[in-house]
């Protein structure tokens, strides 16, 4: 199995803003979503990442492509940005599962391959990610565990 889980939150996805943030109105997923690539490479002092900043804007509509090399299980958190998206299908070995008002916090990597999930930033701001330990190994680990951290910024 590409991965070992993706945690599901069954919370919804809070679409109200406070009045300092934009908002965006009309189809919040059309046409083609604008690909964006985040490959995860195991390092000797953890993962390493093909980039830590995205730019992004409000509105637009995108897929996150995620690679792991698989030398190493890795686990990318993404529910900083996820909780100010309108996130629409996630993508396993081709398979697509179309979520409605539903969240995930977390993609784990045990081996190596890519997962993609669509969606479209609804808040500005800077919202951090990080890549790290999965957490069955960040347990075992003297040092808490090794990670890595980046940014989608979203105007």
């Amino acid at each position: 199995m590409l991965l070992r889980s993706i945690v599901v939150a069954t919370c919804a996805l809070a679409l109200a803003a406070p009045a300092a943030h934009a908002q965006v109105g009309g189809n919040l997923a059309a046409g083609p979503p604008l690909d964006i690539h985040l490959e995860i490479a195991s390092g000797p002092d953890g993962p390493r990442l093909s980039t830590g900043a995205f730019d992004l804007v409000t509105g637009e509509y995108y897929r996150l492509n995620v690679t792991s090399d698989g030398d190493e299980p890795w686990r990318l958190e993404v529910d900083e940005l996820l909780r100010s998206s309108h996130l629409r299908i996630v993508t396993i070995n081709g398979i697509e599962v179309h979520l409605q008002a539903q969240t995930f916090r977390a993609i784990e990597f045990d081996v190596g391959g890519t997962a993609q999930f669509s969606f479209t930033p609804i808040r500005t701001g800077a919202f951090e990610f990080t890549v790290g330990d999965v957490p069955s190994v960040q347990r075992r680990r003297a040092d808490g565990g090794r990670s890595v951290a980046g940014t989608f910024t979203v105007r």
